[in-house]
């Protein structure tokens, strides 16, 4: 038995551990830091560019969040400025793999999707013309 008193990670089950490593690795800048980090090691400001619109609060957040999972490695040099370099744990490549194939089949996808969406809309509106959109 775990420590967390579950034998077998079940993601279905609603106290399972697992489902916070999903929520990690999935999550909206989780999933762009993997991805970014895929490339080479980033320095933070680096990261912060190539991951476009994460706030700084948000990126260090993410990071401190993946690195306590084990899936970025913090590299603090003592140098003068300081220099603190991220990169991927051979974990961290692993989910980093899985959650950027996702973001591309999603990518490849979207037409699709945005044609779904519509079909629904249109579909909703004729169904119950004074219904409010929500979106």
């Amino acid at each position: 038995m775990s420590v967390s008193g579950i034998r077998t990670p079940d993601v279905n089950q609603p106290m399972c551990p697992s489902r916070l490593v999903l929520e990690h690795v999935t999550s909206r800048w989780g999933v762009l830091v993997l991805a970014a980090l895929l490339e080479r090691s980033y320095r933070f400001s680096e990261l912060r560019r190539t991951v476009g619109g994460v706030s700084e609060k948000m990126l260090a957040q993410t990071l401190q969040t993946l690195e306590r999972d084990g899936f970025v490695h913090r590299d603090a040099k003592p140098v003068i400025p300081p220099r603190v370099d991220y990169s991927l744990t051979p974990l961290g490549r692993e989910a980093a793999d899985q959650v950027w194939a996702l973001a591309r089949w999603s990518e490849r996808q979207l037409d699709e999707v945005e044609s779904a969406r519509a079909a629904y809309d249109e579909a909703r509106s004729r169904s119950a013309p004074g219904l409010v959109e929500q979106g």
